[in-house]
């Protein structure tokens, strides 16, 4: 999304949001992670106070796409932390969304990739690796799909249906 915000997109595409095939998630989540500006194909992914699945997907290569976690919303632990994302970094991920909590936060602010979530928690999450892959997801009050696109900038995050030639 080369130098085009998020505010632009919804400004120039107002026949796609009455459509409802861009919507735009609620302003819950926290930024973090250097890359602040981040787009690509979503990976969706849901789980519960456990991060096994998490660390599986963010082993494979990324190829610029982004993984979309749907933690529930549990503010009780933290399903995502700092070695996870750094690899996430070097397997070319363009980002990751987690509602829910991560950890580590002074070296996920280091890594060169884009994080969003809802708050930082110092305790860690399970790890029984139960949870379901490439499934429809409702975070931010926004259902979300796999292979939908994900636009993230510094005023918000939009979902939608196809990439946006923008």
């Amino acid at each position: 999304m080369a130098l085009v915000t998020t505010a632009e997109v919804c400004d120039t595409n107002p026949q796609l949001i009455v459509s409802g095939e861009l919507r735009a998630l609620q302003p819950i989540f926290q930024i973090y992670g250097r890359r602040q500006v981040f787009s690509g194909p979503v990976v969706t992914l849901k789980v519960f106070e456990d991060n096994v699945l998490i660390r599986e997907f963010l082993e494979e290569k990324g190829n610029g796409r982004v993984l979309v976690v749907d933690g529930g919303g549990s503010l009780r632990c933290a399903i995502l932390g700092g070695n996870p994302v750094v690899q996430a970094q070097n397997n070319g991920w363009a980002g990751i969304v987690v509602n829910g909590c991560i950890r580590d936060v002074d070296e996920i602010n280091g890594c060169d990739i884009g994080v969003r979530a809802l708050a930082s928690h110092p305790m860690k999450a399970n790890k029984k690796g139960i949870g379901e892959k490439h499934v429809p997801i409702t975070i931010g009050g926004t259902r979300i799909s796999d292979g939908e696109w994900l636009y993230a900038d510094t005023d918000g995050i939009l979902i939608s249906r196809t990439e946006l030639s923008v």
